[in-house]
């Protein structure tokens, strides 16, 4: 069975030319920060081809938007592969937890104040 952690360790392995100082050799440790926006960076593209209808400019057979959700996973994969996040683990704790919030339930969402998405 192919699990989150399984996406995640395989991408970051594919990735780690990223984690490499190309002049010295030496693992990099990485900006949170940057690496975060880089995701950020990634879903932006997504609106922007959604707001547009366009095809995706290096995968033409596929919209815009689909790729760059894709780039967005493939991102958050690399950086959970390399701080060893438990995704499987962690995801199924959320689902879980989310499904049980009263903030999350229709009754929730009607009442003053209720998150409206």
């Amino acid at each position: 069975m192919i699990t989150l952690d399984n996406y995640a360790k395989e991408v970051h392995q594919a990735n780690e030319k990223w984690w490499i100082n190309i002049d010295t050799g030496e693992r990099l440790n990485r900006n949170t920060g940057e690496m975060l926006m880089l995701v950020t960076s990634e879903l932006a593209e997504a609106l922007e081809g959604d707001r547009k209808s366009l095809m995706d400019d290096k995968l033409p057979k596929y919209k815009m938007f689909d790729v760059e959700i894709v780039d967005a996973f493939i991102r958050l994969f690399d950086i959970a592969g390399a701080r060893k996040i438990n995704l499987e683990e962690i995801f199924w704790a959320k689902m879980i937890y989310n499904a049980e919030r009263f903030d999350h339930s229709i009754e929730g969402r009607k009442l003053e104040g209720g998150k409206k998405y």
